[in-house]
């Protein structure tokens, strides 16, 4: 199956929830198994909460900041952080433009 930025970046923000009342920030691309692919696209704030799953970040575009478990590093265009299931982070001070590939994958709670 073929993802597209494209693709996701036109469904962006997807319509509100009570999470996010300005609309869901990410668009899950494809799916199969334990393993799924979201295209995430904050605007304004990132509220996200941790996770059940590992997972993979790809910063597609922009630049910005990813807090992980309180560590602080850059993010911008080709980087790629990891974040174990269950461990608080979010991206602060980020561009316009920002844009992450999310690759969860893995058991509940983590590998």
């Amino acid at each position: 199956m073929k993802a597209s930025i494209s693709q996701a970046l036109k469904r962006l923000p997807a319509p509100p929830s009570t999470k996010y009342s300005q609309g869901e920030p990410f668009v899950t691309m494809m799916a199969g198994g334990t393993m799924s692919v979201e295209v995430f696209a904050p605007k304004g704030a990132d509220i996200q909460q941790p996770h059940t799953q590992d997972e993979l970040y790809f910063i597609h575009s922009g630049a910005g900041e990813i807090v992980i478990n309180g560590q602080r590093f850059d993010a911008a265009a080709g980087d790629a952080f990891f974040v174990a299931a269950g461990v608080e982070h979010r991206f602060e001070n980020f561009s316009d433009d920002f844009v992450t590939w999310v690759v969860f994958y893995g058991k509940e709670g983590g590998e």
